[in-house]
Protein backbone atom coordinates (compact mmCIF):
# COMPACT_ATOMS: atom_id res chain seq x y z
CA UNK A 1 0.00 0.00 0.00
CA UNK A 2 1.63 3.67 -0.88
CA UNK A 3 2.98 5.36 2.22
CA UNK A 4 0.41 8.39 1.50
CA UNK A 5 -1.69 9.77 3.89
CA UNK A 6 -2.61 12.68 4.32
CA UNK A 7 -0.70 15.53 1.89
CA UNK A 8 -0.89 18.94 4.05
CA UNK A 9 2.11 19.75 6.10
CA UNK A 10 1.18 17.61 9.42
CA UNK A 11 2.94 18.94 12.16
CA UNK A 12 2.70 15.92 14.02
CA UNK A 13 5.38 14.18 12.05
CA UNK A 14 7.35 17.55 11.27
CA UNK A 15 8.27 18.40 14.91
CA UNK A 16 8.92 14.64 15.57
CA UNK A 17 11.58 14.89 12.46
CA UNK A 18 13.56 18.24 12.80
CA UNK A 19 16.77 18.16 12.12
CA UNK A 20 19.10 19.40 14.23
CA UNK A 21 20.71 21.61 11.59
CA UNK A 22 17.82 22.92 9.25
CA UNK A 23 18.86 26.33 9.52
CA UNK A 24 20.85 28.00 6.49
CA UNK A 25 24.31 26.97 5.70
CA UNK A 26 26.87 27.61 7.85
CA UNK A 27 29.41 30.32 6.51
CA UNK A 28 32.53 27.87 6.71
CA UNK A 29 29.99 25.44 4.93
CA UNK A 30 29.36 27.59 2.18
CA UNK A 31 32.80 28.67 1.86
CA UNK A 32 33.84 24.60 1.47
CA UNK A 33 31.38 24.62 -0.88
CA UNK A 34 32.22 27.24 -2.55
CA UNK A 35 36.36 26.42 -2.60
CA UNK A 36 34.97 22.85 -4.04
CA UNK A 37 32.82 24.63 -7.10
CA UNK A 38 35.70 26.68 -8.11
CA UNK A 39 38.49 23.81 -7.47
CA UNK A 40 35.98 21.89 -10.41
CA UNK A 41 36.18 24.97 -12.71
CA UNK A 42 39.69 25.60 -12.27
CA UNK A 43 40.36 22.04 -13.39
CA UNK A 44 37.79 22.62 -16.31
CA UNK A 45 39.80 25.69 -17.85
CA UNK A 46 42.78 23.63 -17.11
CA UNK A 47 41.78 20.60 -19.34
CA UNK A 48 40.59 22.89 -22.24
CA UNK A 49 43.77 25.13 -21.91
CA UNK A 50 45.71 21.37 -23.00
CA UNK A 51 43.37 21.43 -25.91
CA UNK A 52 40.76 18.78 -24.73
CA UNK A 53 37.20 19.45 -26.61
CA UNK A 54 35.68 16.67 -25.34
CA UNK A 55 31.62 17.21 -23.86
CA UNK A 56 32.70 16.14 -20.47
CA UNK A 57 34.92 19.07 -20.22
CA UNK A 58 32.10 21.41 -22.17
CA UNK A 59 30.16 20.36 -19.29
CA UNK A 60 32.15 20.71 -16.20
CA UNK A 61 32.85 24.20 -17.60
CA UNK A 62 29.33 24.61 -17.20
CA UNK A 63 29.54 24.05 -13.37
CA UNK A 64 27.80 21.31 -11.74
CA UNK A 65 24.78 20.70 -9.14
CA UNK A 66 23.85 18.13 -6.49
CA UNK A 67 20.73 16.75 -6.87
CA UNK A 68 18.75 14.44 -4.10
CA UNK A 69 16.07 12.17 -5.46
CA UNK A 70 14.20 10.00 -3.60
CA UNK A 71 14.12 6.26 -5.48
CA UNK A 72 10.43 5.01 -5.64
CA UNK A 73 8.37 2.46 -7.85
CA UNK A 74 9.35 4.84 -10.90
CA UNK A 75 13.27 3.45 -10.63
CA UNK A 76 16.66 5.29 -10.66
CA UNK A 77 17.44 4.87 -14.81
CA UNK A 78 14.98 7.78 -15.37
CA UNK A 79 16.62 10.12 -13.10
CA UNK A 80 20.01 9.10 -14.86
CA UNK A 81 18.84 9.83 -18.06
CA UNK A 82 17.47 12.57 -17.46
CA UNK A 83 20.52 13.90 -15.62
CA UNK A 84 22.51 13.02 -18.79
CA UNK A 85 19.38 15.24 -20.92
CA UNK A 86 19.92 17.84 -18.66
CA UNK A 87 23.90 18.09 -18.46
CA UNK A 88 23.52 17.67 -22.82
CA UNK A 89 21.60 20.64 -23.06
CA UNK A 90 23.19 23.38 -20.60
CA UNK A 91 26.86 22.03 -19.89
CA UNK A 92 26.00 21.78 -16.44
CA UNK A 93 27.08 18.51 -14.64
CA UNK A 94 24.37 16.60 -12.05
CA UNK A 95 25.94 14.54 -9.01
CA UNK A 96 22.94 12.44 -9.17
CA UNK A 97 22.15 11.02 -5.49
CA UNK A 98 19.09 8.58 -5.45
CA UNK A 99 18.14 6.43 -3.10
CA UNK A 100 15.07 4.29 -1.55
CA UNK A 101 16.32 5.98 1.98
CA UNK A 102 17.23 9.22 0.89
CA UNK A 103 17.42 10.85 4.13
CA UNK A 104 19.65 8.76 5.52
CA UNK A 105 22.27 9.52 3.01
CA UNK A 106 21.70 13.21 2.79
CA UNK A 107 21.23 13.77 6.47
CA UNK A 108 24.74 13.66 7.94
CA UNK A 109 26.17 15.58 5.01
CA UNK A 110 23.78 18.61 5.47
CA UNK A 111 23.96 18.22 9.34
CA UNK A 112 27.61 19.34 8.73
CA UNK A 113 26.51 22.31 6.43
CA UNK A 114 26.72 20.53 3.04
CA UNK A 115 23.16 20.84 1.15
CA UNK A 116 22.28 19.38 -2.44
CA UNK A 117 21.11 21.97 -4.54
CA UNK A 118 17.78 20.63 -5.27
CA UNK A 119 15.78 18.16 -3.52
CA UNK A 120 13.08 15.67 -4.49
CA UNK A 121 11.24 14.70 -1.97
CA UNK A 122 7.60 14.93 -1.02
CA UNK A 123 5.07 15.88 1.25
CA UNK A 124 3.49 13.12 3.56
CA UNK A 125 6.92 11.04 3.99
CA UNK A 126 7.84 9.01 7.55
CA UNK A 127 11.18 11.02 8.25
CA UNK A 128 9.05 14.69 7.30
CA UNK A 129 11.90 15.93 5.78
CA UNK A 130 10.12 18.41 3.31
CA UNK A 131 8.04 19.57 6.34
CA UNK A 132 10.91 20.19 8.17
CA UNK A 133 12.41 22.46 6.13
CA UNK A 134 8.93 24.41 5.59
CA UNK A 135 8.94 24.57 8.96
CA UNK A 136 12.11 26.10 9.79
CA UNK A 137 11.66 28.74 6.23
CA UNK A 138 14.54 26.96 5.18
CA UNK A 139 13.52 26.68 1.60
CA UNK A 140 13.81 28.85 -1.32
CA UNK A 141 11.83 30.58 -3.17
CA UNK A 142 11.15 29.51 -6.68
CA UNK A 143 8.51 31.78 -8.14
CA UNK A 144 11.06 33.12 -10.68
CA UNK A 145 11.29 30.02 -11.60
CA UNK A 146 7.62 29.76 -13.24
CA UNK A 147 8.87 33.34 -15.55
CA UNK A 148 11.93 31.15 -16.66
CA UNK A 149 11.95 29.85 -19.99
CA UNK A 150 12.05 25.83 -20.11
CA UNK A 151 16.22 25.15 -21.57
CA UNK A 152 16.10 23.99 -24.66
CA UNK A 153 12.29 25.35 -25.48
CA UNK A 154 10.96 28.92 -25.83
CA UNK A 155 7.85 28.26 -23.47
CA UNK A 156 8.07 29.70 -20.12
CA UNK A 157 7.81 27.04 -17.18
CA UNK A 158 4.66 28.11 -15.56
CA UNK A 159 3.08 28.32 -19.17
CA UNK A 160 3.82 24.56 -19.12
CA UNK A 161 2.53 23.57 -15.82
CA UNK A 162 -1.32 22.28 -15.20
CA UNK A 163 -3.80 24.95 -13.81
CA UNK A 164 -3.96 24.07 -10.42
CA UNK A 165 -0.45 22.56 -9.73
CA UNK A 166 1.23 25.91 -8.16
CA UNK A 167 -2.04 27.22 -6.44
CA UNK A 168 -2.38 25.10 -3.20
CA UNK A 169 -1.40 25.13 -0.31
CA UNK A 170 1.31 22.43 -0.72
CA UNK A 171 3.39 24.09 -2.99
CA UNK A 172 2.46 27.07 -1.03
CA UNK A 173 2.57 26.69 2.12
CA UNK A 174 3.37 29.88 3.75
CA UNK A 175 -0.60 31.41 2.32
CA UNK A 176 1.96 34.59 0.99
CA UNK A 177 1.53 33.68 -3.46
CA UNK A 178 4.50 32.80 -3.70
CA UNK A 179 5.92 29.31 -4.65
CA UNK A 180 8.14 27.48 -3.04
CA UNK A 181 7.96 23.79 -4.05
CA UNK A 182 7.37 22.39 -7.59
CA UNK A 183 4.93 20.20 -8.60
CA UNK A 184 6.40 16.67 -9.69
CA UNK A 185 5.10 13.34 -11.03
CA UNK A 186 1.05 13.59 -10.15
CA UNK A 187 -1.74 10.51 -10.05
CA UNK A 188 -5.29 11.02 -9.94
CA UNK A 189 -7.40 9.26 -6.90
CA UNK A 190 -10.60 8.08 -7.79
CA UNK A 191 -13.28 5.07 -7.96
CA UNK A 192 -11.90 1.93 -9.60
CA UNK A 193 -14.17 -0.85 -11.07
CA UNK A 194 -14.23 -3.87 -13.12
CA UNK A 195 -15.27 -2.01 -16.49
CA UNK A 196 -15.99 -6.02 -17.68
CA UNK A 197 -18.79 -6.25 -15.42
CA UNK A 198 -20.15 -3.02 -16.07
CA UNK A 199 -20.15 -3.89 -19.74
CA UNK A 200 -21.70 -7.72 -19.06
CA UNK A 201 -24.44 -6.75 -16.39
CA UNK A 202 -25.42 -3.70 -19.07
CA UNK A 203 -24.68 -1.07 -16.26
CA UNK A 204 -23.78 2.21 -16.96
CA UNK A 205 -21.24 3.95 -14.44
CA UNK A 206 -23.23 6.69 -12.17
CA UNK A 207 -22.40 9.84 -13.06
CA UNK A 208 -24.60 11.65 -10.33
CA UNK A 209 -24.98 10.35 -6.52
CA UNK A 210 -28.45 9.23 -7.45
CA UNK A 211 -27.42 7.12 -9.92
CA UNK A 212 -25.26 5.59 -7.48
CA UNK A 213 -27.59 4.43 -5.24
CA UNK A 214 -29.61 2.86 -7.76
CA UNK A 215 -26.76 1.01 -8.93
CA UNK A 216 -26.49 -0.66 -5.38
CA UNK A 217 -29.68 -0.93 -5.29
CA UNK A 218 -29.49 -3.69 -8.21
CA UNK A 219 -25.71 -4.83 -7.36
CA UNK A 220 -27.25 -5.49 -3.75
CA UNK A 221 -29.80 -7.74 -5.58
CA UNK A 222 -27.04 -9.93 -7.15
CA UNK A 223 -24.99 -10.01 -3.91
CA UNK A 224 -22.74 -7.71 -4.73
CA UNK A 225 -21.66 -4.49 -2.66
CA UNK A 226 -21.62 -1.18 -4.32
CA UNK A 227 -18.50 -0.09 -2.15
CA UNK A 228 -15.15 -0.92 0.01
CA UNK A 229 -12.17 0.68 0.46
CA UNK A 230 -8.39 -0.62 1.25
CA UNK A 231 -8.40 1.42 5.21
CA UNK A 232 -10.14 4.66 5.94
CA UNK A 233 -6.97 6.58 4.73
CA UNK A 234 -8.04 6.65 1.88
CA UNK A 235 -11.41 8.84 2.89
CA UNK A 236 -8.65 11.49 2.59
CA UNK A 237 -8.67 11.99 -0.81
CA UNK A 238 -12.26 10.82 -1.40
CA UNK A 239 -13.51 13.28 1.15
CA UNK A 240 -11.53 15.96 -0.46
CA UNK A 241 -13.09 15.38 -3.44
CA UNK A 242 -16.49 15.34 -2.14
CA UNK A 243 -16.21 18.07 -0.05
CA UNK A 244 -15.33 20.50 -2.85
CA UNK A 245 -18.06 19.12 -5.24
CA UNK A 246 -20.33 19.90 -2.35
CA UNK A 247 -18.92 23.28 -1.18
CA UNK A 248 -17.70 24.83 -3.84
CA UNK A 249 -13.75 25.91 -3.39
CA UNK A 250 -14.28 28.89 -1.96
CA UNK A 251 -16.28 27.08 1.03
CA UNK A 252 -13.77 24.57 0.62
CA UNK A 253 -11.05 26.43 1.70
CA UNK A 254 -12.77 27.58 4.68
CA UNK A 255 -13.35 23.75 5.64
CA UNK A 256 -9.45 23.43 5.46
CA UNK A 257 -8.99 25.87 7.79
CA UNK A 258 -11.96 24.34 10.60
CA UNK A 259 -13.86 27.73 9.56
CA UNK A 260 -16.38 28.75 12.74
CA UNK A 261 -19.63 26.85 11.60
CA UNK A 262 -18.21 25.46 8.01
CA UNK A 263 -19.47 22.17 9.72
CA UNK A 264 -23.14 23.49 10.16
CA UNK A 265 -23.72 24.57 6.69
CA UNK A 266 -25.99 22.38 4.14
CA UNK A 267 -23.24 21.94 2.11
CA UNK A 268 -20.98 20.08 5.00
CA UNK A 269 -24.08 18.42 5.35
CA UNK A 270 -24.87 17.14 2.28
CA UNK A 271 -21.32 15.64 2.28
CA UNK A 272 -21.84 13.76 5.81
CA UNK A 273 -25.25 12.70 4.62
CA UNK A 274 -23.16 10.77 1.21
CA UNK A 275 -20.31 9.16 3.34
CA UNK A 276 -22.95 8.31 5.78
CA UNK A 277 -25.39 6.49 3.56
CA UNK A 278 -21.74 5.15 1.57
CA UNK A 279 -21.38 3.78 4.67
CA UNK A 280 -24.66 1.39 4.17
CA UNK A 281 -23.71 0.12 1.08
CA UNK A 282 -20.41 -0.97 2.03
CA UNK A 283 -19.46 -4.52 1.80
CA UNK A 284 -20.08 -5.86 5.55
CA UNK A 285 -16.44 -7.67 6.01
CA UNK A 286 -14.82 -4.17 4.73
CA UNK A 287 -14.01 -3.01 8.56
CA UNK A 288 -11.91 -5.87 9.25
CA UNK A 289 -9.80 -5.88 6.74
CA UNK A 290 -8.83 -1.94 6.61
CA UNK A 291 -5.48 -2.19 8.19
CA UNK A 292 -2.65 -1.98 6.87
CA UNK A 293 -1.96 -5.55 6.71
CA UNK A 294 -4.87 -7.14 5.12
CA UNK A 295 -6.12 -4.10 3.18
CA UNK A 296 -5.63 -5.95 -0.09
CA UNK A 297 -8.35 -8.78 0.60
CA UNK A 298 -10.84 -5.18 0.70
CA UNK A 299 -9.21 -4.70 -2.47
CA UNK A 300 -9.83 -8.44 -3.68
CA UNK A 301 -13.36 -7.57 -3.46
CA UNK A 302 -12.76 -5.71 -6.53
CA UNK A 303 -10.85 -8.48 -8.50
CA UNK A 304 -13.24 -11.31 -7.66
CA UNK A 305 -16.81 -9.37 -8.37
CA UNK A 306 -17.96 -8.60 -4.50
CA UNK A 307 -17.87 -4.91 -4.75
CA UNK A 308 -18.24 -2.70 -7.38
CA UNK A 309 -16.34 0.70 -6.23
CA UNK A 310 -13.58 1.54 -4.48
CA UNK A 311 -11.77 4.69 -3.85
CA UNK A 312 -8.26 4.39 -4.60
CA UNK A 313 -5.20 5.58 -6.39
CA UNK A 314 -3.32 4.60 -9.85
CA UNK A 315 -0.60 2.48 -7.89
CA UNK A 316 -3.06 -0.76 -6.99
CA UNK A 317 -2.35 -1.43 -11.00
CA UNK A 318 0.73 -2.62 -9.47
CA UNK A 319 -0.22 -3.35 -5.72
CA UNK A 320 -2.53 -6.25 -7.46
CA UNK A 321 -0.86 -7.33 -10.47
CA UNK A 322 -0.32 -10.86 -9.70
CA UNK A 323 -3.91 -10.85 -7.77
CA UNK A 324 -6.40 -13.57 -9.15
CA UNK A 325 -9.52 -12.56 -11.19
CA UNK A 326 -13.23 -12.78 -12.04
CA UNK A 327 -12.71 -13.68 -15.99
CA UNK A 328 -12.51 -10.51 -17.98
CA UNK A 329 -11.56 -8.79 -15.54
CA UNK A 330 -10.83 -5.06 -16.85
CA UNK A 331 -9.55 -2.32 -14.75
CA UNK A 332 -11.83 0.75 -15.20
CA UNK A 333 -11.66 4.05 -13.07
CA UNK A 334 -13.97 7.36 -12.45
CA UNK A 335 -14.02 10.51 -10.76
CA UNK A 336 -17.05 10.99 -7.80
CA UNK A 337 -20.40 10.91 -9.41
CA UNK A 338 -21.37 14.67 -9.33
CA UNK A 339 -24.24 15.59 -6.18
CA UNK A 340 -26.40 17.12 -8.80
CA UNK A 341 -27.35 16.61 -12.06
CA UNK A 342 -24.28 18.41 -14.86
CA UNK A 343 -23.09 19.22 -11.17
CA UNK A 344 -18.99 19.18 -10.68
CA UNK A 345 -17.09 15.98 -10.49
CA UNK A 346 -13.94 15.88 -8.44
CA UNK A 347 -10.71 13.81 -8.48
CA UNK A 348 -8.47 14.16 -5.85
CA UNK A 349 -4.66 14.60 -6.94
CA UNK A 350 -1.62 13.28 -5.37
CA UNK A 351 1.78 14.90 -6.60
CA UNK A 352 5.18 15.18 -5.59
CA UNK A 353 7.07 17.88 -5.47
CA UNK A 354 10.58 19.31 -5.97
CA UNK A 355 12.34 22.00 -4.05
CA UNK A 356 15.58 23.91 -3.39
CA UNK A 357 17.21 23.99 0.45
CA UNK A 358 18.44 27.39 1.48
CA UNK A 359 22.04 25.75 2.17
CA UNK A 360 22.14 24.51 -1.64
CA UNK A 361 25.30 26.43 -3.19
CA UNK A 362 24.18 26.63 -6.79
CA UNK A 363 21.29 27.86 -7.02
CA UNK A 364 20.71 29.78 -9.99
CA UNK A 365 22.15 26.22 -12.12
CA UNK A 366 19.14 24.31 -9.35
CA UNK A 367 17.13 26.32 -10.53
CA UNK A 368 18.04 25.66 -14.61
CA UNK A 369 17.55 22.10 -13.45
CA UNK A 370 13.81 22.44 -11.66
CA UNK A 371 12.83 24.34 -14.78
CA UNK A 372 14.51 21.30 -17.08
CA UNK A 373 12.09 18.69 -15.00
CA UNK A 374 9.06 20.86 -17.06
CA UNK A 375 10.70 20.38 -20.94
CA UNK A 376 8.89 17.83 -23.28
CA UNK A 377 12.65 16.04 -23.10
CA UNK A 378 12.49 15.13 -19.40
CA UNK A 379 8.97 14.72 -19.41
CA UNK A 380 9.33 11.93 -22.23
CA UNK A 381 12.09 10.15 -20.27
CA UNK A 382 10.35 9.80 -17.11
CA UNK A 383 7.43 8.65 -18.65
CA UNK A 384 8.71 6.28 -21.06
CA UNK A 385 11.39 4.67 -18.15
CA UNK A 386 9.39 5.51 -15.11
CA UNK A 387 6.12 5.76 -16.10
CA UNK A 388 5.85 8.66 -14.09
CA UNK A 389 3.91 11.31 -15.40
CA UNK A 390 4.92 15.23 -14.73
CA UNK A 391 1.75 18.04 -14.93
CA UNK A 392 2.46 19.68 -17.97
CA UNK A 393 0.22 20.52 -20.84
CA UNK A 394 -0.39 17.77 -22.78
CA UNK A 395 0.99 15.06 -21.51
CA UNK A 396 -1.73 13.12 -20.68
CA UNK A 397 -2.43 13.16 -24.62
CA UNK A 398 0.98 11.22 -24.96
CA UNK A 399 0.34 8.01 -22.39
CA UNK A 400 -1.24 4.82 -23.81
CA UNK A 401 -2.37 1.88 -22.10
CA UNK A 402 -3.78 1.92 -17.76
CA UNK A 403 -2.42 5.29 -17.75
CA UNK A 404 -4.40 6.79 -20.54
CA UNK A 405 -7.47 5.58 -18.83
CA UNK A 406 -6.37 7.29 -15.30
CA UNK A 407 -4.90 10.99 -16.53
CA UNK A 408 -7.80 11.17 -19.02
CA UNK A 409 -10.12 12.22 -16.24
CA UNK A 410 -9.24 15.02 -16.32
CA UNK A 411 -10.15 15.30 -20.16
CA UNK A 412 -13.38 14.11 -19.48
CA UNK A 413 -14.41 17.23 -17.32
CA UNK A 414 -13.45 15.86 -13.84
CA UNK A 415 -11.89 18.79 -11.52
CA UNK A 416 -8.44 18.15 -9.98
CA UNK A 417 -8.55 19.15 -6.08
CA UNK A 418 -5.39 19.33 -4.02
CA UNK A 419 -5.25 20.98 -1.08
CA UNK A 420 -6.21 19.50 2.38
CA UNK A 421 -6.86 20.31 6.14
CA UNK A 422 -4.26 23.10 6.91
CA UNK A 423 -1.72 22.83 9.23
CA UNK A 424 -1.54 23.23 13.21
CA UNK A 425 0.30 22.79 15.94
CA UNK A 426 0.80 19.36 17.46
CA UNK A 427 -2.69 18.53 19.30
CA UNK A 428 -2.45 15.81 21.82
CA UNK A 429 -5.23 13.40 21.06
CA UNK A 430 -6.45 14.81 17.91
CA UNK A 431 -5.39 13.90 13.90
CA UNK A 432 -6.95 14.75 10.98
CA UNK A 433 -7.30 10.84 10.10
CA UNK A 434 -8.61 9.83 13.11
CA UNK A 435 -11.03 12.83 13.13
CA UNK A 436 -12.11 12.57 9.60
CA UNK A 437 -11.54 9.89 8.23
CA UNK A 438 -11.50 6.69 10.90
CA UNK A 439 -14.91 6.78 12.36
CA UNK A 440 -16.14 5.21 8.84
CA UNK A 441 -15.37 2.23 9.87
CA UNK A 442 -17.60 2.65 13.34
CA UNK A 443 -20.08 4.33 10.40
CA UNK A 444 -19.91 0.84 8.45
CA UNK A 445 -20.55 -1.62 11.29
CA UNK A 446 -22.97 0.74 13.31
CA UNK A 447 -21.18 1.61 15.96
CA UNK A 448 -20.95 5.07 15.54
CA UNK A 449 -23.98 7.32 14.09
CA UNK A 450 -23.37 10.05 12.03
CA UNK A 451 -24.69 12.24 14.49
CA UNK A 452 -21.82 11.02 16.92
CA UNK A 453 -19.24 11.11 14.22
CA UNK A 454 -20.07 15.07 12.62
CA UNK A 455 -20.17 16.27 16.68
CA UNK A 456 -16.68 14.97 16.93
CA UNK A 457 -15.46 16.46 13.69
CA UNK A 458 -17.31 20.17 15.19
CA UNK A 459 -15.37 19.62 18.57
CA UNK A 460 -11.93 18.93 17.32
CA UNK A 461 -11.83 21.62 14.70
CA UNK A 462 -12.34 24.04 17.47
CA UNK A 463 -9.22 22.59 19.00
CA UNK A 464 -7.42 22.78 15.28
CA UNK A 465 -8.76 25.91 14.73
CA UNK A 466 -6.84 27.65 18.16
CA UNK A 467 -3.64 25.41 17.10
CA UNK A 468 -3.54 26.69 13.77
CA UNK A 469 -0.17 27.91 12.35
Amino acid sequence: MKTKKVLSLTLAAVMAASLTACGGGSTEADTTAASQTEAATTAAEEKATEGEESKETEAAAGGSITVAAVETAYGKPMWESVAKAFTEETGIEVNLIVDKKLEDIITPDMKAGNYPDVIMRAVGSEQALTETFVKDNNVVELTDVLEMTVPGEEAKVGDKILPGFTENSITNPYGDGKTYLMPMFYGPCGLFYNANLFETKGWEVPETWDQMWELGDKAKAEGIALFTYPTTGYFDAFFYALLHESMGNEKFQEALRYGEGIWDTPEAQQAFDIVAKLATYTESTTPANANDNDFQKNQQLILDNKALFMPNGNWVIGEMAEAPRAEGFEWGFTALPAITEGGERASYTFFEQIWMPKGAVNQDAGKQFIAFMYSDKAAEIFAKEGGAVQPIEGMSAKLEGDAAIYYSIYDTGAVAVMDAFATTEPVEGITIRSTFFDPVNALVTGDKTQEEWVEQIKKDSETLRANLK
